[in-house]
């Protein structure tokens, strides 16, 4: 899939499988969700794009100084809420459209991001335990998504082999482009205001 050019998200918000699908994503250049699964992130796409704009907004005022104009109070809200974007969305925030494929640690915790990934086709390549539904996963693999050092394992044979399809597809010479929209004004007072008024990612949105 990767030496067609295709986006592989990575997804285990437990414990034993955060860091490592934060690492290998990273080291294969993919989208990766580590912290929480918010329902609708890939149904629902468009809201989530929306979300990771105002994180791109909070970010240009600190990089252009108009952070500095505000109140401390406007500030601090406006840094948590970055914080909380950053938890929820850093590892997405490049992803342009609806991940090709998901790579899931532990199928049954992660069960939203299955259910949408079924409902979209999207294929799901996971590893299998004794506990999970085969008729979920696109691609089975047979193995503990439990222990530590299996779940490193599975993360760090996905990121070779997406690996070894990245370098194939630039041996055929395609680029990848990545445009930057310009932040306004408008946008930055938007996510001040929301900031002040913070709804965003309230825990009932399991």
């Amino acid at each position: 899939a990767a030496a067609e050019g295709k986006t592989i998200l990575f997804v285990g918000t437990k414990k034993q499988a955060g860091g490592a699908i934060k690492e290998y994503a990273e080291k294969c250049g993919m989208p990766y969700v580590n912290h929480r699964w918010l329902g609708g992130m890939m149904t629902n796409f468009g809201t989530i794009r929306q979300s990771i704009r105002k994180l791109e907004v909070i970010e240009k005022m600190e990089e252009d100084g108009s952070i500095k104009l505000l109140t401390k109070k406007e500030a601090l809200m406006l840094t948590r809420k970055k914080e909380k974007l950053l938890a929820y969305l850093g590892g997405i925030r490049y992803m342009k459209t609806q991940p090709d494929m998901i790579f899931v640690i532990d199928t049954v915790k992660e069960k939203i991001a299955v259910q949408e990934a079924n409902r979209l086709r999207i294929p799901v390549v996971a590893p299998l335990d004794t506990n999970c539904d085969p008729d979920l996963v696109t691609y089975p693999i047979p193995g503990n998504d439990d222990a530590i050092r299996s779940v490193q394992l599975f993360c760090q044979e996905m990121a070779e082999a997406i690996n070894e399809g990245k370098a194939l597809r630039e041996q055929d010479g395609e680029a990848l482009a990545n445009e930057e929209k310009e932040i306004t004004d408008e946008e930055k007072k938007e996510v001040l205001d929301e900031a002040m008024s913070e709804e965003d990612f309230g825990e009932e949105q399991e």
